[in-house]
């Protein structure tokens, strides 16, 4: 099956193109699924910056790499030692957003990383840890993107988290922003 899997993530992926502009729950699964990091916002509870929005980079994955892995899910690995951390233990709500500038597709075809064309997803929600029947389908998805997170320092406790998508918003033509629900986004495929 894993071969099977890995053969067709190659074809598709030969052949495929993005989603189209007018199939925007899609999009958001394609973007996410192609992006290993994203800019994740919470509101600052550190000395000096309280209330305020405060943006950090984050290693984010929703499975393992080509057309099987996807869940839709981000999942994080994090430390209560991280910034951003400390924040979401005072108010676990964020908000995540992911653009397809970090893949090759906006260089090769020219796109700026602000133009609709070079599309980007924000997602609203919140950070949760996982439970224990999820841990392992954390584990798989991150580890399989960001192997160097298996050897991280123990002694930091790290832990595996996901987004709660509460909010959906799709920015990839021109016209503006298109509004997607989490039922829309986990009903399709990317």
């Amino acid at each position: 099956l894993l071969l099977l899997c890995a053969a067709s993530g190659l074809l598709v992926a030969a052949v495929a193109a993005i989603p189209p502009p007018e199939e925007a729950a899609r999009m958001a699964r394609y973007v996410l699924h192609s992006c290993d990091w994203g800019a994740l916002a919470t509101l600052s509870a550190q000395e000096g910056l309280r209330g305020r929005p405060f943006a950090n980079i984050f290693s984010i994955s929703d499975g393992p790499p080509g057309p099987c892995g996807g869940s839709g899910v981000p999942y994080l690995y994090l430390t209560d030692m991280e910034i951003s951390v400390q924040d979401l233990e005072v108010n676990s709500n964020a908000s995540l957003t992911v653009s397809l500038a970090e893949t090759p597709y906006c260089r090769k075809h020219k796109y700026d990383p602000q133009n609709p064309l070079c599309a980007h997803i924000i997602f609203a929600g919140s950070i949760v840890k996982v439970n224990d029947s999820e841990a392992d389908l954390a584990k798989k998805a991150l580890f399989s993107r960001h192997p160097e997170m298996e050897s991280w320092p123990k002694d930091h406790n790290w832990f595996f988290a996901k987004f709660n998508i509460t909010n959906i918003w799709v920015l990839d033509y021109f016209g503006g922003l298109k509004i997607v629900t989490p039922e829309e986004y986990y009903s399709v495929k990317p």
